[in-house]
């Protein structure tokens, strides 16, 4: 006989959270580092996260997780400061490396992994945005109360929506591997909901599908877990891919219309 849950508040969704995703094997963010940056350019993504955002040009800001600088170096422009904290050397070098390209002198870097940022070592700031860096942390419970008090005015956090990666799992089922999906979205806002905190949930309506110049391109983008394919399993992703991506006769791009991201922002003034 299942048992009954008489209050929802009851549930432990941050073991809930926990369980989904333990036995994931974290990727290499420094051997990922250099394809980010050749990668990043502005696209539909970023629009929506800049329309939701609320910053004031004499705001500071925690941005987690920012990796290259692809959110950190617009941010940067429009605000007074900010803080880009992540736990790859390669990526923040790539951050610094793009700021002094782009003239500017406001950010600053601290190289940590996003478990063990506290209030104690970064202080107060006006805004903290998670830009798609919290789908795989396992204290999250922890990490958000730490990233609550940091901000003195908004958090901004976005994480994978409902029908994210639809390409990659009609591959995996292919290879006949069962994919692991991330936590739901639902798991974070009743995370947070139990700790007090009743946040504001919005889909991005993001319309492009991605677009490559090459296969190669399209099997090396980020999306594929390359580090723990064999050899024969790159063969058999380069001819699904082969198979499943069209030609645009116009700009000679390759695309499948099933190819877009899903993202939700959850976020709450403070």
């Amino acid at each position: 006989m299942k048992q009954c849950i008489e209050n929802p508040n009851d549930v432990d969704w941050e073991e809930f959270w926990a369980e989904k995703l333990s036995g994931k094997v974290n990727k290499n963010w420094d051997d990922a580092a250099p394809g980010f940056y050749k990668r990043t350019r502005k696209d539909d993504y970023q629009i929506e996260l800049f329309n939701k955002l609320i910053l004031d040009e004499n705001d500071t800001v925690l941005d987690v997780g920012c990796g290259e600088g692809s959110v950190t170096i617009p941010i940067a422009k429009k605000v007074k400061k900010v803080i880009g904290i992540d736990s790859s050397v390669k990526m923040l070098e790539y951050l610094e490396k793009r700021a002094r390209e782009n003239n500017i002198d406001n950010i600053k870097t601290v190289l940590k992994p996003i478990e063990e940022i506290t209030y104690e070592e970064i202080g107060d700031v006006d805004v903290v945005v998670c830009s798609r860096s919290l789908n795989g942390i396992i204290p999250i419970e922890e990490v958000l109360r730490e990233l609550d008090k940091i901000a003195n005015k908004y958090v901004f956090i976005t994480i994978f929506g409902p029908e994210n990666k639809k390409i990659e799992k009609d591959f995996d089922k292919e290879l006949g591997i069962k994919t692991e999906d991330f936590p739901d979205y639902n798991y974070f806002f009743n995370i947070l909901f139990n700790m007090g905190i009743y946040a504001n949930i919005q889909r991005f309506d993001l319309n492009n599908y991605r677009e490559y110049d090459s296969i190669e391109e399209a099997m090396d983008n980020g999306k594929f877990r390359l580090d723990l394919y064999n050899d024969e399993e790159k063969e058999l992703l380069k001819d699904y891919l082969e198979r499943i991506l069209t030609k645009d006769e116009k700009t000679g791009k390759l695309y499948n219309v099933k190819d877009k991201a899903d993202w939700i922002m959850v976020w709450w003034k403070k």
